[in-house]
């Protein structure tokens, strides 16, 4: 009884902030005992295998450990006055002190022991080794796909997933250029020509004339000869059974009109529209072999198209619609691409001068972005009767075109129109 007595007279007498700071001591000093009492067992097992529970134990990772540990034991007491909260700092800072100097101490007791030091560094290099091989093989393995998905242009070069097949002078650049507005379409400036000229130059070659591409993104090219060439159809389904096919159709008169109207301005001396329309004027034999006329045919060349692709790959897009509602096909082409519908009529305004729509001019751009002057030549004025016997040629190939695609393009209500000159 005396002695409780006397103890609480004692501190009652002692200062609770000294009280305080010597049992924070005493604490502190037991903890950095008690751990370093435990550091041989944490250390010498690395004689065996330095490695314990999938971690690199180390003087180092061990003094980590010990600094968090006596760090954590001040982060609780944040109720003291901003003296106290000093004081308790600068006590277990003497605390870390000292604990790295005995960390030095045995590291230097551990140094003489060379079989340990020696078993601790080979497993330390074994160890350090495999972390940089897979180090390294996640780099390689990263810096692959950088090589296979990254180029200079950001992307991967791949196959066309779609491709404007069709026709000559239907549209197609019109088309092309309004695509090429869509951040998710790349496309090829140029006609590659591979399926009818270069097939010979393989895969790899047409591949690389491919624009680069992104995850999402649709690689795109248009060679209007395609559609009649008999051999494309296979060589295309060989590559890409699943490719998505567009052909621009117009009315196969004005069609021919306008394929005549460009030869025209490369080579002045060939005979008349005419002339070359007819096997014998006279008797009204049309002369179907002439590539301006059978190219309007469209019908005996869809017929060799889908021996290999069902209708559902492929997309017809009217010609004459093109010029007068451009944002209309657009959106039909958009949605059979699987595209969000960005190409708006907002990106186009009618050129009077050339007599078809032009794409606005972009933000960072001066000028409209306007099809060139091989586009909207004004044609030559022809015959209205040979028109007219042209429209009869065609009429039962367009019925039978109808047919086979399930749309009315509406041609026959053109007879009138096309006696007219019209630009193409």
């Amino acid at each position: 009884m005396a002695f409780w007595s006397s103890t609480s007279v004692f501190t009652s007498k002692v200062p609770r902030k000294i009280l305080f700071m010597f049992t924070l001591s005493l604490s502190v000093t037991y903890l950095f005992y008690s751990l370093m009492s435990c550091y041989n067992s944490l250390q010498f097992p690395l004689q065996e295998n330095y490695v314990y529970q999938g971690r690199l134990v180390t003087e180092e990772t061990t003094f980590v450990t010990l600094r968090e540990k006596l760090y954590s034991a001040s982060q609780g007491f944040t109720e003291f006055t901003e003296a106290e909260g000093t004081t308790a700092v600068t006590v277990v800072r003497e605390h870390v002190e000292a604990e790295q100097r005995t960390v030095e101490w045995i590291r230097t007791q551990v140094s003489p022991t060379r079989s340990a030091a020696a078993a601790a560094a080979a497993a330390a290099a074994v160890y350090h080794t495999s972390a940089l091989d897979r180090e390294r093989q996640e780099v390689s393995t990263t810096d692959s796909e950088l090589r296979v998905n990254c180029t200079s242009d950001y992307g991967e070069k791949k196959l066309p997933q779609a491709i404007i097949i069709g026709v000559k002078k239907g549209g197609t650049r019109a088309l092309l250029e309004a695509l090429r507005v869509h951040p998710d379409v790349r496309a090829v400036g140029n006609e590659p020509h591979f399926f009818d000229r270069n097939y010979e130059r393989g895969l790899d070659w047409y591949r690389d004339l491919m624009p680069s591409t992104l995850e999402g993104q649709i690689t795109m090219e248009k060679t209007p000869s395609y559609f009649v060439t008999n051999h494309a159809p296979k060589r295309i389904h060989s590559m890409a059974r699943d490719i998505k096919l567009i052909i621009v159709v117009r009315n196969p008169v004005t069609r021919a009109i306008s394929d005549y109207t460009q030869t025209l301005s490369k080579k002045p001396e060939i005979s008349t529209f005419e002339v070359l329309a007819f096997k014998n004027r006279t008797l009204g034999l049309i002369d179907a072999s002439w590539s301006a006329l059978r190219i309007g045919i469209y019908a005996l060349h869809l017929e060799s198209w889908m021996q290999y692709f069902p209708l559902s790959q492929m997309h017809f897009v009217s010609g004459e619609r093109l010029i007068v509602d451009p944002a209309g096909e657009m959106a039909k082409v958009q949605d059979f691409l699987g595209l969000k519908r960005i190409v708006t009529d907002k990106h186009f305004y009618f050129n009077k001068t050339k007599g078809f729509p032009c794409l606005k001019k972009p933000e960072d751009s001066s000028t409209p972005r306007c099809l060139g002057k091989s586009k909207g030549r004004t044609h030559p004025k022809i015959d209205p009767d040979v028109i007219r016997r042209l429209h009869k040629f065609y009429k039962p190939f367009n019925m039978m075109f109808y047919q086979m695609t399930g749309q009315n393009f509406e041609w026959e209500l053109e007879e009138d129109s096309e006696s007219r000159s019209s630009q193409d």
